[in-house]
């Protein structure tokens, strides 16, 4: 199993992806949310220069909100500067299209603009829809400008069957919507099964999975203010996601044993001005870090059992539970303020589960 970062963009995150590299990480994902976080290819392009093996992703670009050509051209620029070294991650969109009060695409229109994408990556004249049909390739991509010759890898984001079957399909990498190992591990066996009912190999399946959390000190509580800070922004994304539901959709479905705490935050949600922007605020530090009215939702058992918060040994049972359960890439979230700190504290786990 391979081991990466996931990261809510900063300019100054090629410091971090520099670190990673060094202590043996092979992959770095960073978010492409334009409103929350720093330009994502400004980013990896900084990242680009200053590392030479790990894998730069973009973990996930949303189709709406960069059209083909522009994308294809900023992950071939990428490329020419890490040649083999860009892989590109999509999705539907959550955080990027809800901070401007917009609901998730469609997976058609996911997998048409990955179409364009790839044709153009691929040197192809392709037909791409914008304002009519119209023909688009790259102009001259034999100066050098850009890298079109090194594969660049795609991965979709997929949480339920349809998108799983679109993988499937399409025959990209799999980016699975994480959790503890059992949930990650259910969640694994389905897509194997969209897999192979497409007619694929099960060992062709290139499978991420996504973990966040604190490595408690010893005698540490798990709602310490830095297991907090640390952890908890995984957990007020789920209340995030329940208090647009009826505007917006939802991501997940809705967790029962969470109810008291959905309506809780709803009553806070509902307080948010402007009242017919509430997403504004309602997405301000989303994965990044707790605003003060989100702290007193989080108890010490709902980061234990929400997150791989947990002594260095019990995060050493849980990276090898994701071994075991055969993903290919286990990479782990990096809080903003904390990445440093957390980057040394798993790698040290990562060491240990061997």
């Amino acid at each position: 199993m391979e081991y990466g970062i996931q990261l809510a963009t900063s300019a100054h995150h090629w410091k971090v992806v520099k670190r990673a590299e060094e202590m043996g990480f092979t992959h770095a994902w960073f978010y492409d949310t334009h409103l929350l976080n720093a330009e994502i290819f400004v980013a990896m392009g900084a990242a680009a220069v200053t590392t030479s093996k790990i894998k730069l992703c973009t973990g996930v670009l949303i189709p709406s909100n960069r059209i083909a050509p522009v994308a294809a051209s900023a992950l071939a620029s990428l490329n020419a500067l890490a040649p083999g070294r860009i892989e590109m991650g999509l999705g539907t969109g959550f955080t990027g299209r809800r901070t401007m009060g917009l609901p998730a695409i469609t997976l058609a229109r996911l997998e048409e603009y990955l179409r364009v994408v790839q044709a153009l990556l691929r040197g192809e004249t392709v037909e791409w829809h914008e304002d009519g049909t119209h023909k688009v390739r790259f102009l001259n991509p034999e100066k050098g400008y850009i890298n079109i010759n090194d594969p660049i890898p795609a991965h979709i984001s997929a949480f339920g069957p349809k998108g799983r079957d679109l993988v499937a399909k399409l025959g990209t990498g799999w980016l699975s919507g994480g959790g503890k190992p059992p949930q990650a591990a259910g969640a694994l066996e389905a897509m194997k099964k969209s897999w192979t009912a497409a007619g694929r190999d099960v060992k062709d399946l290139y499978s991420t999975t996504f973990c966040a959390g604190a490595i408690l000190r010893p005698g540490e509580a798990a709602d310490s203010p830095r297991a907090k800070a640390q952890a908890g922004p995984t957990i007020t994304m789920l209340f995030h996601d329940y208090a647009e539901h009826d505007e917006l959709g939802s991501i997940t479905k809705p967790l029962p044993f969470l109810k008291p705490l959905y309506e809780r935050y709803l009553e806070i949600y509902k307080t948010y001005q402007p009242a017919d922007a509430r997403y504004l605020t309602n997405h301000r530090g989303h994965l990044m870090f707790l605003r003060p009215e989100e702290e007193p939702l989080l108890s010490a058992e709902l980061i234990r059992n929400m997150t791989m918060t947990g002594s260095q040994e019990e995060a050493v049972e849980g990276v090898k539970a994701f071994k075991a359960a055969g993903f290919s890439q286990l990479a782990i979230h990096l809080r903003n303020g904390h990445e440093m700190e957390m980057l040394e504290d798993w790698g040290k786990v990562i060491e240990k589960a061997g």
